[in-house]
């Protein structure tokens, strides 16, 4: 049977690691490594601290071996993995911002992350992984309306300007409409409120055209005019 390294910590890293194991900011497998590494300084086998931890033997034994190897820093960072080389999303990268944000695919409104990375000759994995780690989501949308008129400026700088600064003895009313709204009626009478019992009201409903509604807040007294 395989002997487990023994784990000597000075004074620097006893103080690390115990700050590491306690931190209520420190990422969860740091914590966890931090702790395997002060078991494994107090002699304890490599399967009482799996058990203690929740972990397997094999975990506990690659982090006792990585800091035996490379201390502190060894259980600080990941080991590098097999796989695609950041050389590739490092080509990639800038091309697929600016495919996603400046142009937009033939018969589609925006891009898929398979049809970019088919444009693109890559894995649509990493063309998810650049989208989240740059904060792009093509497939969301927010309006906006931004006014043609030539004077608006001129026009808003005296609106708001009332709204701040009202002339003397002014009456300053704010106005606005809501249009086209449906009047609409329950084909039956609701249901009453009762303990254990919401309202309730008919699925269905008959229309009694439309309405417009005109408001005005009188900005001095806070009354509404409708």
């Amino acid at each position: 049977m395989r002997e487990a390294v023994t784990i000597v910590l000075i004074d620097e890293e006893r103080v690390t690691l115990s700050k590491w194991a306690r931190g209520r900011s420190t990422p969860a497998r740091l914590v966890q490594r931090a702790r395997i590494v002060l078991g494994a300084a107090e002699g304890r086998e490599n399967q009482e601290i799996a058990a203690e931890l929740g972990c397997t033997r094999r975990t506990v034994g690659t982090w006792r071996n990585r800091f035996a190897t490379d201390r502190l820093a060894g259980i600080e960072r990941d080991a590098p993995r097999s796989g695609r080389t950041p050389a590739v999303r490092a080509a990639l990268e800038a091309e697929i911002i600016r495919k996603t944000t400046q142009e937009t695919p033939p018969n589609a409104t925006q891009r898929s992350t398979r049809s970019l990375a088919k444009a693109l000759g890559c894995d649509d994995t990493l063309v998810h992984r650049v989208w989240r780690d740059n904060g792009l989501k093509p497939h969301l949308k927010k309006t906006f309306k931004v006014s043609n008129d030539p004077q608006f400026t001129e026009k808003l700088v005296d609106v708001v300007g009332l709204y701040l600064d009202p002339p003397e003895h002014a009456l300053v009313l704010s106005c606005d409409e809501k249009s086209q709204i449906q009047a609409l009626d329950r084909t039956q009478k609701s249901l009453p409120l009762f303990p254990g019992r919401l309202k309730t009201l008919t699925h269905d409903y008959k229309r009694n055209g439309t309405t417009t509604l005109f408001a005005a807040i009188e900005l001095a007294e806070g009354r509404i005019i409708a």
